[in-house]
């Protein structure tokens, strides 16, 4: 068997789905008796503090005798988390735009008992009518 045929068997059939700095790749593929199977990758990337990067992977692969019972615990698993906490994403950490502030003291910035408790008198000074 020469290469491109080796090429073909792996890349029977795949979908790419890109969250953030994760990735993940569903990948079908055949065992060596030519039956298909399921590999599903999370690769996520890494910077360096240099400013390289690099990538982690994390693969698992499903077999055909397993599918009925991984997509109804899959389904189950899914289902429970958004009916016990929707489908917001509540994690400050994983908001695109979210960057938390500390003042010297170590003191979160934003505080929801008083807002404005430990924020500078400076950041009062630019306010646009829609924060009224």
């Amino acid at each position: 068997m020469n290469n491109n045929d080796m090429m073909e068997k792996e890349e029977i059939f795949s979908k790419v789905l890109r969250a953030g700095r994760r990735t993940y790749f569903f990948d079908v593929r055949a065992t060596k008796a030519d039956d298909y199977y399921l590999t599903i990758t999370e690769s996520k990337k890494f910077t360096n503090d240099d400013g390289s990067f690099h990538y982690k992977k994390h693969k698992i692969y499903i077999y055909k005798e397993d599918f009925s019972e991984f997509k109804s615990i899959l389904a189950e698993m899914t289902d429970y988390i958004i009916r016990e906490k929707g489908d917001e994403v509540i994690s400050e950490r994983h908001q695109k735009d979210f960057k938390k502030d500390y003042d010297q003291d170590g003191y979160n910035n934003v505080n929801t008992n008083n807002e404005n408790a430990h924020k500078p008198a400076e950041s009062f000074t630019d306010i646009d009518f829609d924060d009224i």
